[in-house]
């Protein structure tokens, strides 16, 4: 079988064998599968171009939606965060996150959430992020490009606060998310949402804390599927972000 260098290793696969096989006889390997799934993620093809030495597309994309709709996907995202912020010296659980969006085209087979940013003068979707102090993807939500980052923080910062119940005492954001949000988000779930400023505005200056959730944006982006939203569904686009993450952090292992 021709190998391609999204392919999983031998020890990145059995890092996570255990959470994907169930030792059930099948006609494709599920390693194979998972295979495929990077590489459409890496190569950014359509799921009809899958080179033939893949399982059939039809069986690849089976598995990719049954894995986003069960969870597995993310199960696997959130279990490698927690096993590479142990090897970097952290706490499994962090306590300090980093928000913000990115507004991205969407191609026109895009449903639902959709709209104009007229801020970044473009028609799509943003995702919304939080990330760690080491850039780690902790949560992630799709939504119409239209929707303020102010306002539509509240989903974020109310799923940040689902998964991670207890643990987030701080998150840092930069000036787009001024205002009530900061007395609602202290109220409403005990995170402290620190505003970074910009004290230079005409001069370019690296601002604290600010670049690192930049820099995720940038390695979700190096997979080509991410460059632009082609996902029919938001959770789809949601999906294709951890698994570049996931195809990121195994490299570390």
């Amino acid at each position: 079988m021709k190998h391609y260098q999204s392919d999983l290793t031998d020890n990145q696969w059995q890092f996570i064998k255990n959470m994907v096989e169930d030792n059930r006889k099948r006609k494709y390997n599920l390693r194979g599968i998972l295979d495929a799934i990077l590489y459409i993620s890496k190569s950014g093809c359509q799921w009809r171009m899958l080179p033939k030495n893949f399982a059939p597309w039809e069986s690849v994309y089976y598995y990719f939606r049954k894995w986003k709709m069960n969870g597995l996907l993310e199960e696997i995202h959130d279990f490698l965060v927690g096993k590479l912020r142990l090897k970097k010296g952290k706490e499994a659980l962090p306590s300090a996150g980093i928000i913000d969006s990115q507004s991205v085209k969407s191609s026109n087979v895009c449903l639902g959430e959709v709209g104009y940013d007229g801020g970044k003068k473009v028609k799509g979707r943003k995702r919304h992020i939080v990330v760690d102090t080491l850039g780690l993807l902790l949560v992630v939500v799709i939504h119409s490009a239209t929707h303020h980052d102010s306002k539509s923080a509240k989903k974020v910062l109310q799923a940040l606060k689902d998964k991670f119940l207890g643990s987030i005492k701080k998150v840092f954001a930069d000036g787009g998310y001024r205002g009530e949000l900061i007395d609602w988000a202290k109220q409403e779930f005990g995170i402290l949402l620190e505003i970074v400023k910009r004290n230079e505005m005409s001069k370019f200056k690296i601002l604290p804390k600010r670049w690192i959730v930049e820099r995720t944006f940038a390695w979700i982006s190096f997979q080509r599927r991410n460059s632009k939203d082609y996902e029919r569904l938001p959770e789809s686009s949601a999906a294709f972000m951890q698994i570049a993450m996931i195809r990121l952090m195994l490299n570390h292992f």
